[in-house]
């Protein structure tokens, strides 16, 4: 009974991550680790970790099946970005494995009060469509991407807050474009984080089932809540900037046996 409430926790958390990120974009997955430590029961951070990982990965993939049919995924950018972030993202892991779960949770707060301040303070950016891979754009998309992957896997998050921005200063593409490029980079960092957790047997499969089709069904009623929504984004953005404030004040104060 107790495996079932927990399996439906899982799935109710991966919801609230998945409508989130329909809703407001990227940041929601920085949700998944405090959830599935504090709502979904899981004891260690590392396998909270590495689950989260994959599940958010995969979650990703849904998403970037949506941004290549609308055309908004600029490939061989992704391609070199991704790719120069697997190296970071293995190291990341790597690392992340060998810190104590305490200090990995007091850092993964203090990267979650980063992130909603970038999202406090996100402005919207044009940008040029047309951009492509060349030799102007190359050798930052390598300095950025390996940055992104190796934050990525030491945390265990999918990093758009971070992959985001990259694209854009590297590049120059819209941020329509640079949301959609940076899905693929999501992906090979979560399957790659994933897959070293996985190997030192810190993946709880079902629990990543279930929280990752809670995510599905979430991302969807989160985009058409978006549309339905869609003058007060910035507003959204704001409030859940806000949320993630909080969680991260909670997670600081577990993390430093603050409060039990």
């Amino acid at each position: 009974m107790a495996e079932i409430a927990q399996h439906l926790l899982a799935a109710l958390c991966g919801g609230v991550v998945g409508f989130v990120l329909g809703l407001v974009g990227g940041g929601g997955s920085i949700l998944a680790v405090p959830l599935m430590l504090y709502v979904v029961g899981v004891r260690n951070p590392h396998v909270a970790i590495g689950t989260s990982a994959l599940a958010v990965a995969l979650n990703a993939v849904a998403g970037l099946v949506s941004h290549w049919r609308a055309g908004t995924v600029k490939w061989r950018c992704a391609a070199l970005f991704a790719g120069s972030g697997v190296i970071g993202a293995a190291a990341g892991s790597t690392l992340g494995k060998s810190v104590a779960g305490d200090t990995l949770l007091f850092l993964f707060a203090l990267v979650m009060i980063a992130v909603g301040i970038i999202m406090l303070r996100r402005k919207a950016a044009t940008g040029n469509p047309a951009v492509r891979l060349g030799q102007d754009n190359a050798g930052k998309l390598v300095a950025y991407g390996s940055g992104a992957g190796l934050f990525s896997g030491f945390f265990g998050i999918g990093g758009g807050f971070l992959i985001v921005p990259g694209l854009i200063f590297a590049t120059g593409m819209p941020m329509l474009q640079a949301v959609g490029t940076s899905l693929v980079a999501v992906t090979a960092f979560g399957l790659t984080t994933a897959g070293s957790y996985a190997m030192a047997g810190l993946v709880d499969w079902s629990l990543a089932a279930v929280f990752v089709a809670g995510g599905v069904a979430g991302s969807l009623l989160g985009a058409r809540a978006g549309r339905t929504l869609s003058r007060r984004r910035g507003l959204l953005t704001k409030v859940f900037a806000g949320l993630i404030l909080v969680v991260a004040a909670y997670t600081l104060a577990r993390s430093l046996g603050l409060i039990g």
